[in-house]
């Protein structure tokens, strides 16, 4: 049944609306490699997929400060050159947003990537004409963190009533975020995460496929 009380919906992008899965895990392994470290482990480089990557470099990795900005540096190097297109869009993501789009609501990106690459990515895509505000990271790393880019979006968009919101994303960063801004947040199965992490983060509700979000919202 769809959800009426939700005017404004605000997704997560790698993970909810594309597979970046092999764009982000080869330009980690190739940034890691720059560090003199290497990684073939995939499961290992999924972990990078959605997370802030500064805190991903320390934490996964043992990097300091300065050594997870050279990684980012390095990372970024191999992202522009191919990695921003190695990613496909998930089944179902385009009729949704169009559902969306034609239903009135409201629909805001929010991403731990630097807009200016998320930008790019929804062009590329045909997306871009769904989104009233694409928001994401800033490249010099103020604007980082999934709850700094929540309230940056949900500024920008002059949104008050955050009942009136959902969070849609597939990682307990974007669970964990819309929390703490007291908005609700569904978690979806068919990117990164698990039911398990969702449940502990505190999703208002979880699903399966895309199909499965129109109906619900």
């Amino acid at each position: 049944m769809v959800n009426k009380e939700y005017a404004h919906i605000l997704l997560d992008l790698d993970g909810t609306i594309i597979d970046s899965g092999v764009g982000v895990t080869k330009s980690v392994q190739y940034a890691l490699a720059c560090c003199g470290i290497k990684e073939t482990d995939r499961a290992r480089l999924n972990r990078f997929v959605g997370p802030p990557l500064k805190d991903s470099f320390m934490d996964f990795y043992g990097l300091t400060e300065e050594q997870a900005e050279v990684a980012i540096e390095k990372y970024r190097e191999r992202y522009v050159a191919k990695g921003i297109n190695e990613n496909r869009v998930y089944n179902g993501i385009p009729e949704a947003l169009k559902a969306w789009h034609e239903a009135g609501k409201k629909l805001y990106l929010c991403t731990s990537k630097p807009e200016i690459f998320a930008e790019k990515i929804l062009e590329d895509l045909g997306l871009t004409r769904y989104f009233d505000f694409i928001g994401g990271a800033s490249l010099d790393g103020v604007r980082n963190r999934k709850e700094e880019v929540m309230t940056y979006v949900l500024n920008r968009a002059g949104i008050t009533d955050r009942r009136s919101c959902v969070m849609i994303g597939d990682r307990k960063f974007d669970i964990l975020a819309a929390g703490e801004m007291g908005i609700d947040s569904v978690g979806v199965l068919y990117g990164y995460g698990c039911r398990e992490e969702f449940e502990t983060a505190g999703a208002t509700f979880i699903v399966e496929t895309a199909a499965e979000l129109t109906e619900r919202i």
